[in-house]
């Protein structure tokens, strides 16, 4: 008997053995039991998923001895004839070499005739995308309305190019690609059947670069086992399919996390010397770091060995920065595919993903910014020049009376304490627009009136568009950690210079050179102030 290669020799004979398509089979075993038989199914998906093999099983199952059955018994002769391919009830078409109107009109024709042995004629036309318009519209009337005795079943990997006029005529089911962890255990259970030692990372390689497709997976383990023999290693799949292992993707994302240039560039050299595919692994990079970014968001670990590989790398970066990495990476896999040089567009990739990460964005500066000033001591008066007003010396916090506390709940907390916390709640929220309220000089509670003196420097923030909406989220955190319901009343000291005449404001430019957020920003960017000379 000739050699029957792994595809073929192990393709699904009943339901059972469909991997991955649950609610697909658990249908169309619960219309068989319940007899709600439609005249037309459409199978659409990926290569490799099963599609043909479920219709068939479905033929099966309908023209089954036993049936119609939802476990079709695999042993009677239409199930042989069907599982052989030589059914007379089962007719299967290649929609690419059958396409045209002729054909189409002769199969019109044929559905008149009753089955030969089973209980349906069926009619399974795969890659049914492939038919001609003409062929479509003469098949219409009768897709609508076949004789009782036939069935239409139809397979594609295309189901947008299908007129909308044959899917509404379907019932449509779609098939999902195969989970990695599914086709490695199926793969795993073919070696063993075959006395084959597979290594479970060869598995699981073989599984990733089949993209999902269970076909695809069989074919690539059978080209592995005529290569290696009885055993077979992950270094012989990467060998043998030119991938990168997990390792190295990971030492790559670590270079770049890093800043490493020269040390990723030289990584990616290696590869392309060694004739690895450059485009599976700028597509095992983007699907780690897509594991990093749904790690960091979500605080957990990923499990088993990706775990392992991702530990090293968490917590380096902002999820923000991720993101931009991400987009980096999949655009350069999206370009790769039509760049004659495989290695450029992946080293620039690197080069770009680097710099993003390494280059601090306006978000960042900004946070710097509010940290420098809100984090330095207020300026002394003597730093001012004379035409300065002086800011007023930061007074003792004064605890208020007692009150009757309104709720419960923390009303021992002290004015002091609980305006530190408020603060360090919306610092958590609003880290840019936060920083002037941790320059409080004096606190005071009463009569519902939650009032607090700032220097004159924060008279901007207190009259900035967002001050109403800050002023309520004070309140509504004063109440929730001290149980009092308050308005919240800044005030700033000298606040009324503000309003001084422009003659006034223009002749304090020696401010503005001393002001401590100026000052931070020059000394944060190196930067110098020019005079602009008046004409």
């Amino acid at each position: 008997m000739s050699y029957q290669v792994f595809a073929r020799k192990y393709r699904p004979q009943v339901f059972e053995e469909v991997l991955g398509q649950d609610s697909v089979v658990r249908t169309l075993r619960n219309a068989i039991k319940s007899d709600r038989l439609a005249h037309a199914y459409l199978f659409v998906g990926p290569r490799g998923v099963g599609k043909t093999s479920t219709a068939r099983i479905f033929a099966k199952a309908l023209n089954c001895a036993k049936g119609p059955t939802a476990t079709p018994c695999g042993e009677c002769d239409p199930c042989r004839e069907i599982a052989a391919g030589n059914s007379l009830d089962v007719l299967e078409i290649d929609g690419a070499s059958n396409n045209s109107v002729e054909q189409v009109r002769e199969l019109r024709e044929n559905v008149r005739f009753l089955p030969a042995h089973g209980k349906f004629r069926i009619y399974l036309i795969d890659e049914v995308h492939m038919l001609s318009t003409a062929a479509f519209n003469a098949l219409l009337k009768t897709l609508e309305e076949p004789p009782a005795h036939v069935k239409f079943l139809f397979a594609t990997t295309e189901a947008h190019k299908l007129p909308a006029t044959i899917i509404s005529r379907c019932q449509r089911f779609d098939l999902q690609p195969i989970r990695d962890d599914v086709a490695a255990a199926h793969l795993l259970a073919i070696a063993k059947k075959e006395k084959v030692a597979l290594d479970p990372a060869a598995a699981d390689v073989i599984a990733r670069a089949a993209e999902g497709g269970m076909r695809d997976a069989e074919s690539m383990l059978d080209q592995v086992v005529s290569f290696c023999g009885e055993k077979v290693t992950e270094k012989d799949v990467l060998s043998i399919f030119g991938f990168a292992s997990a390792a190295q993707v990971a030492e790559l994302a670590g270079h770049v996390l890093s800043g490493d240039a020269a040390a990723a560039l030289d990584l990616v050299a290696a590869q392309a010397e060694e004739g690895k595919d450059l485009g599976r692994l700028l597509a095992d990079l983007v699907a780690l770091c897509r594991d990093l970014l749904v790690s960091e968001v979500t605080a957990k670990e990923m499990p088993g060995r990706r775990g392992e590989l991702l530990a090293p790398l968490r917590g380096r970066f902002p999820a923000r920065k991720l993101t931009g990495l991400l987009e980096i990476f999949s655009a350069a896999e999206a370009g790769l595919r039509f760049s004659p040089d495989k290695k450029l567009p992946l080293e620039l990739a690197v080069v770009k993903g680097i710099q993003l990460l390494h280059t601090a964005d306006l978000d960042e500066v900004l946070e710097t910014l509010a940290i420098l000033r809100g984090g330095a001591p207020a300026p002394a008066a003597a730093t001012r020049k004379a035409a300065a007003p002086a800011p007023a010396k930061p007074a003792a916090i004064a605890k208020p009376e007692p009150a009757a506390p309104q709720s419960s709940h923390r009303a021992d907390l002290s004015v002091k304490d609980a305006w530190v916390k408020v603060v360090a709640e919306i610092s958590a929220r609003h880290t840019i627009r936060s920083a002037w309220l941790e320059e409080a000089q004096e606190i005071t509670e009463e009569d519902g009136v939650l009032r607090v003196i700032f220097p004159a420097s924060a008279a901007r923030q207190i009259k900035a568009p967002y001050a109403k909406d800050q002023a309520q989220l004070v309140s509504q955190l004063w109440e929730k950690n001290t149980g009092r319901n308050v308005v919240f009343r800044p005030e700033a000291t000298g606040a009324d210079t503000l309003k001084a005449a422009p003659a006034a404001a223009a002749s304090s430019a020696d401010d503005f050179e001393n002001d401590p957020g100026i000052e931070a920003a020059i000394e944060l960017f190196g930067a110098t102030l020019e005079k602009e000379e008046s004409q």
